[in-house]
């Protein structure tokens, strides 16, 4: 009919896929940085070509690892379909990371001149159709948790990190230290807002729409050499499986 979502999704579905799952299941997915993609009219310029492939453009994993628990878990899913370079989903309109300027020292030529005009483009077709999506899939499923996955680098501006798996939190505590065991258990090194704390606004896409909608908002975040590794992705899928019973028995 007249649905003004659906309306927005038919001109912009260039912005995000979105993986059809069980109204019961307790986990709604989001997967922020799932794609390096430049859709129509946006290209890459040849002074930013270095950033391709790498994790200033997308999460390298994050949105395997998405489908195969979405597939697994019987999940509705969220995936952006356009690279964090144009807009970032994860940040509010008013941060200043909403567009990237620098990266390891070197200016971002995709973002040094952006105007009204251009700001307002790249809301309107991809950051907005993006959470359009979150919203209309939190109102269609009965999800507790809207579990946003990323992954980081596992080596930032030259310095190493050990961190294998973050769990990002703010006020939901005693659910992040829920996933952190449930990940535990499956015998990887979780760490609580670590490389980046959920407190300092770096949940904010989950965040945003779980507190809308009475939901609560956790991230995982996965170093990327283990994110790409399908059997990394396997145990990881196994553990988040293992508690998404656990939610779905609570529930009763």
């Amino acid at each position: 009919g007249d649905d003004p979502w659906q309306k927005r999704t038919r001109v912009s579905v260039d912005a995000v896929e979105v993986v059809a799952g069980s109204r019961a299941c307790p986990l709604l997915l989001t997967c922020e940085h799932a794609s390096e993609r430049f859709p129509d009219p946006w290209r890459w310029p040849e002074p930013d070509l270095w950033l391709q492939g790498t994790h200033w453009a997308f999460d390298l994993g994050a949105a395997d690892l998405t489908r195969e628990l979405a597939a697994e878990l019987g999940a509705t899913a969220v995936l952006s379909r356009f690279s964090r370079l144009l807009a970032d989903p994860n940040r509010d309109p008013a941060s200043a990371d909403l567009f990237l300027l620098r990266a390891e020292g070197r200016e971002v030529a995709l973002n040094q001149a952006i105007d009204a005009a251009e700001r307002e483009r790249r809301l309107a077709r991809l950051w907005r159709p993006y959470h359009h999506a979150i919203e209309r899939s939190l109102a269609e499923s009965d999800a507790e948790i809207v579990l946003a996955i990323h992954s980081f680098t596992p080596v930032f501006e030259g310095r190493p990190r050990a961190v294998e798996l973050g769990v990002l939190f703010d006020e939901e505590e005693a659910l992040a230290e829920r996933l952190r065991a449930a990940l535990a258990r499956a015998g990887f090194g979780v760490h609580m807002n670590e490389p980046y704390s959920g407190r300092a606004g770096l949940i904010y896409c989950a965040k945003r729409h779980a507190v809308a909608h009475g939901r609560r908002a956790v991230e995982l975040e996965v170093r990327q050499d283990l994110a790409v590794q399908p059997g990394v992705r396997a145990r990881l899928v196994a553990a988040l499986c293992a508690l998404g019973a656990e939610l779905l028995h609570e529930r009763g």
